[in-house]
C-alpha cells in the first residue's frame, strides 16, 4: 500500500500530517510526502510552527499510477495555497478520474471543492467549509468520519484532530482493499 500526502510547502495542520502517516505505516503501508515544491514543508501546531518534514516528490513528478490512494491533511494555509495550484488540483481531480480512494481531514476538502468532486458526494469538515461544500453541490453533515462510496470512488472525510482515530482507521481499511 503506497499513500501519497499531499500538501502545500506551509500551513499543514502537523497532527493531520503525522497520524494517518504513522497509520499507513503500521499498517504495512508507505507514505510519500507530495508538495508542490521540493525541500522540505513547514507544519504548524494551529497558528504556531511545528516541525518540518522533507518532500519525497514535487506534484509534477508524481503519478497516480504509483499511488493506492491520497490523504489531504488540513490546516486553514495548506488546503488554501493547494487549491490555487493548478498542479495540485489536477492531481487530486486524477484520484478521483481512476477511482482511487481519496481521504480528507478538516479544511482540505477546500481542495475537493477547487477540483470539482464533491458534487452528488456527502462529507464532512472543519464546519466553516459547509457552505463551500453545498455551493459545490455536495452534502454537508456533522459527524466523527464520513465514508462515501456514491462516486468513482471512496471518499474519507473527518471534521478535525479530535476525529483523528476514527479517520486513520477508515484510512486504513480503506487504502487495504
Amino acid at each position: 500500500m503506497q499513500v501519497a500526502f499531499l500538501v502545500a510547502p506551509e500551513g499543514t495542520e502537523q497532527v493531520e500530517l503525522t497520524e494517518p502517516w504513522k497509520a499507513v505505516k503500521a499498517a504495512g503501508g508507505t507514505p510519500k510526502l507530495i508538495s508542490t515544491e521540493s525541500g522540505r514543508i513547514q507544519a504548524f501546531h494551529h497558528l504556531d510552527k511545528a516541525d518540518t518534514f522533507p518532500v519525497d516528490l514535487t506534484v509534477d513528478a508524481a503519478s497516480v499510477a504509483d499511488f493506492d490512494g491520497l490523504v489531504l491533511p488540513g490546516g486553514v494555509a495548506n488546503p488554501d495555497a493547494l487549491r490555487l495550484d493548478k498542479g495540485a488540483v489536477a492531481l487530486i481531480a486524477s484520484f478521483f478520474e481512476t477511482g482511487k480512494p481519496v481521504a480528507a481531514i478538516c479544511h482540505a476538502p477546500w481542495t475537493l471543492v477547487e477540483a470539482d468532486v464533491v458534487r452528488g458526494r456527502t462529507l464532512t469538515s472543519w464546519p466553516s467549509l459547509q457552505t463551500d461544500i453545498r455551493n459545490a453541490g455536495g452534502t454537508w453533515t456533522d459527524q466523527e468520519v464520513v465514508r462515501c462510496t456514491g462516486g468513482p470512488n471512496t471518499l474519507i472525510t473527518s471534521r478535525k484532530p479530535a476525529d483523528l482515530e476514527a479517520f486513520c482507521k477508515a484510512v486504513v481499511e480503506e487504502f487495504k482493499a
